[in-house]
């Protein structure tokens, strides 16, 4: 391999490693600049390559510190991993253009690799550009002479002509639900959102966020008080940490539906759990979603992919009039020891009001009237963590809250339940849809009533409306750390944000989520009713002859082009050809010259310069200088 490929191999190793630096473990990252560095001192130096003993000794110890940082060699970081080292490594055994072209298909592996950890524009137009690069230093293993201008220049052509049928395939191959490969469980280590449980600080947590939890398309967006997202429900209690009660999933609803519904369209992303999120109520079950005792939606399957799903909702109803004594029984369970001050305060408003509305009354009294705040930073809560924020702190995130307003009810023997999920979110103005972000997590309590069956009571609502009824920023102290996005004073950061947030949804509804419903809803417009494969396959048969037709139409269009020197110096043919002296189209220059030169041996000397001067423009560099020089003697000609 000659020097020149060697660059180009190495510039397309570097292209193919960059993107992964951030995915693979810091010392690999070095390591593997390290060893590219390495080959292009040997390149630049011109020196032998390092003996077959120390590749394979660097190869064992890169294997091992593979192991040893995953405590594993298979799943998709370890596997990643291990084709950075191979790649890095097998430029210093590169010696003859079939060690080039396994280089070249490793970086093309590794090139698809880069969607494994993210699929946004971003991610794609990286992608481009490095495919350019890779197929650039494969075109120099054909033609070593070639300029890099050159080079990249077919490449980007090659890849402009093949994207036509790229695209074709994109729309009319028949989709297959999910991805084309299943991800292992270490390809979703990094995804966050909401727990299935419930601690204090587990909630604020989120609220430093902005990740986009999901988008819904509503017709109509309905009441800020009424965008409610259902999600885990908490029953079980230990003194600390709320967790959910585990009941059985079915699939169909767990209540009979009735009143106005809402009907919208949600695109969750992947969070790696099983739970849905709908606005309570829901009126129907989603494909493939099953729904739990307590009113929970859950996918049969971990969310590890973009998921759209249609539903309904019933807002103003509530559900479990006659629910079992088991479940109302487990609805009042409380730790031993616990709260004290607490249990005394729920234990009094039992023995003052007799009723549970009566109860409810004065708990929500008691909420209005206490001067809690609502605290991104809440301090630290010890073992009885309820009394120290009701009677001692008052400072609390939602979780706080709820989980108070919870222990408190069921102190006083009614039965309660903290569920958590989103409250919130807004209108994109640039695409119309309803954006729910991680900041809007929210936790609120479920009490059951005997004659409404279980009722959302909003604690937060009670002691800091502003939360519900505007955002998480005008509920919190001026000077609280905020997400950019809810910050009042960067409106222009906000506004290119959601700008921003427009066409990545585009791009997830239309490119990474085109899935089969997406495709027939797609191909409906375009006039194709029901289609199925084979008049798929048959569209997609005549439409990619046609573009092959239009491309090999403009390649031979592209043969027969002709330069400015070629058409000066078939203008002087047919001028000549009026004189009785046509040229032929086999016949050189020179040839043509001579010819001329016998008929008109007094503009010998100046045909034959013309000819010669024609030679070096036409078949050497094309001098604009000399260009002019040839077109002025052409048109001065006179045999």
């Amino acid at each position: 391999m000659t020097p020149s490929q060697t660059w180009w191999l190495l510039a397309a190793a570097l292209s193919a490693l960059l993107p992964l630096t951030p995915h693979v473990p810091y010392w690999l990252s070095a390591l593997a600049l390290t060893l590219l560095g390495g080959r292009a001192v040997l390149n630049r130096t011109q020196r032998r390559l390092p003996a077959r003993f120390w590749l394979i000794l660097l190869t064992f110890a890169g294997s091992a510190g593979v192991l040893a940082q995953f405590r594993t060699l298979f799943g998709q970081n370890p596997g990643v991993a291990l084709l950075v080292l191979f790649l890095a490594l097998k430029p210093l055994e590169t010696r003859t253009r079939r060690d080039g072209l396994a280089v070249i298909f490793l970086c093309y592996f590794l090139v698809l690799a880069q969607f494994f950890f993210a699929q946004s524009i971003a991610t794609a137009a990286m992608t481009v550009a490095t495919i350019v690069a890779v197929t650039a230093a494969l075109g120099s293993l054909a033609d070593g002479r070639a300029r890099p201008a050159d080079l990249l220049r077919r490449s980007g052509l090659m890849l402009l002509q093949a994207a036509p049928f790229m695209l074709l395939l994109f729309v009319l191959f028949p989709r297959v639900q999910g991805p084309l490969w299943g991800l292992p469980r270490d390809a979703f280590s990094a995804l966050t959102g909401l727990s299935d449980s419930m601690a204090p600080g587990s909630i604020s947590n989120l609220s430093q966020s902005d990740a986009i939890a999901f988008r819904a398309k509503f017709s109509e967006t309905p009441p800020r008080d009424l965008l409610y997202w259902r999600g885990p429900v908490l029953t079980e209690f230990d003194g600390r940490t709320w967790r959910p009660e585990g009941r059985l999933a079915l699939p169909r609803l767990a209540y009979a539906p009735q009143g106005p519904l809402i009907e919208y369209e949600v695109t969750l992303e992947a969070h790696a759990k099983r739970w849905l999120f709908a606005l309570e109520l829901p009126g129907n079950l989603p494909s493939d979603s099953l729904m739990t005792g307590d009113y929970q939606l859950l996918a049969r399957t971990p969310v590890t992919t973009r998921l759209r799903y249609s539903v309904t909702s019933h807002t103003a109803m509530a559900a479990g009039r006659e629910e079992s004594s088991a479940v109302l029984q487990r609805a009042l369970a409380l730790p031993g020891d616990f709260n004290p001050r607490t249990r005394a305060l729920g234990q009094g408003w039992r023995d003052q009001d007799k009723t549970d509305e009566a109860v409810l009354e004065a708990a929500t009294r008691f909420f209005l009237t206490q001067g809690l705040s609502y605290s991104l930073t809440p301090p630290l809560l010890g073992r009885h963590g309820v009394d120290e924020f009701l009677f001692e702190s008052r400072q609390g995130f939602c979780e706080h809250f709820s989980g108070a307003f919870v222990f408190a009810l069921r102190a006083a023997g009614l039965p309660a339940r903290v569920v958590t999920g989103y409250q919130g979110g807004e209108t994109n103005p640039f695409d119309g849809y309803f954006t729910v972000r991680q900041y809007d997590a929210h936790a609120w309590a479920e009490v059951w009533l005997k004659d409404r069956g279980w009722t959302r009571i909003d604690p937060t609502a009670l002691s800091v409306p502003s939360r519900i009824s505007q955002n998480l920023a005008a509920a919190v102290p001026a000077g609280s750390p905020l997400p950019l996005l809810t910050r009042a004073d960067l409106a222009w950061l906000r506004e290119l944000r959601l700008r921003f947030d427009a066409v990545a949804n585009t791009w997830n509804q239309w490119v990474i989520g085109y899935n089969p419903e997406r495709q027939r809803e797609f191909l409906n417009r375009l006039g194709m009713r029901a289609p199925d494969w084979r008049q798929m396959t048959a569209t997609l048969a005549v439409l990619a002859g046609l573009v092959l037709l239009g491309l090999t139409a403009w390649a031979l269009r592209q043969r027969r082009r002709v330069d400015a020197a070629q058409r000066a110096w078939l203008r002087l043919g047919r001028r000549l050809g009026r004189r009785g002296l046509p040229r032929t189209p086999w016949e050189a220059p020179l040839a043509y010259a001579d010819r001329i030169a016998v008929r008109f041996p007094e503009s010998a000397a100046e045909i034959r310069a013309i000819s010669a001067l024609y030679g070096r423009v036409r078949y050497g560099n094309l001098d604009p200088v000399l260009l002019d020089e040839l077109k002025t003697r052409i048109a001065r000609f006179q045999p």
